[in-house]
């Protein structure tokens, strides 16, 4: 058998205009924009604020999120309904909060079967309990074949500043896989792709969790050696929790596992860990929730990997802990001292 090499692919792929769908409009789905406009695609962006899309396609910057981006607006084609943009386009990138995506698809009066659908989300969705490729299988009929996924580790804002970043495209069809990856790829951005589309969801999900965790550390006081045991005792339960979801050939120390779960537990610009700090210095959630302008995707994964870690059978020790602090209103104090004595 003859297979296409990976760079041929490629190269075919970029000579072609694409029409690509972008449904969100925060940091990353503004960071995903000029990734795809500088590779030359049309890119449909789908605004729910309509002053956000007017200065946009004014300014050619988004006014709320990443405001120094400048963005190629020849290439934009900015729209408040989510048929409009969804109807002009060859490949949807999904780059909501979880907790929007169920009622924001809920408008739509045309399939999304057909079409590429990939998932730039980091959760799981409250509704069903599932993460974003699941969900889109079961609710939406899409072929697993037909599915993306875009995974870190990389932060938006770095890429918004054109600092060296990595993506992993994971897809079970390996050629939809090199073509996502390519609509990326820039020359500070490099890509790799995966066949292991449910593996690396499940590990986006749950990186923000231990990074809530960091978070909570940082916020009472412990230390680096203290952090680096907890991110040593993390992988190792993301490693049991992915396996027991999903039984696969894969290495847990690659970038799309290990090296996304340590940017966003150790970065400033973690909105996971921002939070997780606040808890840590006494803010109830309500209080974090407020005193961020983004949303914290870990508060919503930790309740739901709670409850799945019970399907699953899972040894959870730093979700548990977690949870217990967010849904359970325990004192952070006393459940990382006990959490303390059980890492290793």
């Amino acid at each position: 058998m003859v297979t296409t090499p990976k760079t041929v692919i490629q190269g075919e792929i970029l000579k072609k205009t694409h029409k690509v769908a972008v449904i969100g409009g925060g940091s990353w789905a503004t960071a995903i924009v000029k990734l795809l406009t500088e590779n030359k695609c049309k890119v449909y962006w789908y605004m729910r604020n309509e002053s956000a899309k007017t200065t946009i396609e004014k300014q050619g910057r988004n006014p709320n999120y990443l405001t120094s981006t400048v963005l190629r607006k020849k290439s934009l084609f900015l729209r408040t309904d989510i048929n409009e943009i969804v109807s002009n386009a060859d490949v949807v990138i999904l780059a909501i909060p979880t907790a929007f995506l169920v009622d924001e698809l809920a408008k739509l009066a045309i399939p999304l079967k057909g079409k590429i659908i990939v998932s730039a989300i980091k959760g799981v969705i409250p509704e069903t309990l599932q993460i974003v490729g699941e969900y889109l299988h079961d609710s939406h009929d899409i072929p697993y074949e037909d599915i993306g996924v875009i995974a870190g580790p990389s932060h938006a804002e770095e890429v918004a500043m054109e600092k060296l970043s990595y993506l992993t495209i994971a897809s079970k069809d390996p050629r939809k896989a090199i073509l996502i990856s390519a609509l990326l790829k820039t020359k500070y951005v490099r890509t790799t792709t995966s066949n292991d589309i449910i593996g690396t969801e499940y590990a986006a999900m749950l990186k923000n969790i231990y990074a809530l965790a960091a978070g909570i550390a940082h916020g009472l006081g412990y230390g680096d050696n203290f952090q680096s045991v907890l991110m040593s005792n993390a992988i190792r339960e993301m490693k049991r929790y992915i396996r027991n979801v999903h039984k696969l050939k894969r290495n847990i120390n690659n970038s799309a596992y290990l090296g996304d779960l340590l940017v966003t537990a150790y970065s400033g610009f973690s909105r996971n860990r921002t939070f997780g700090n606040l808890i840590g210095k006494g803010y109830t959630v309500k209080s974090a929730q407020a005193e961020m302008n983004m949303i914290a995707e870990g508060y919503y994964a930790c309740g739901s990997a709670k409850s799945m870690s019970r399907e699953f059978k899972t040894r959870t020790t730093i979700i548990d802990a977690v949870h217990a602090i967010l849904y359970e209103h325990k004192n952070p104090e006393k459940v990382f001292e006990k959490l303390s004595r059980k890492m290793n």
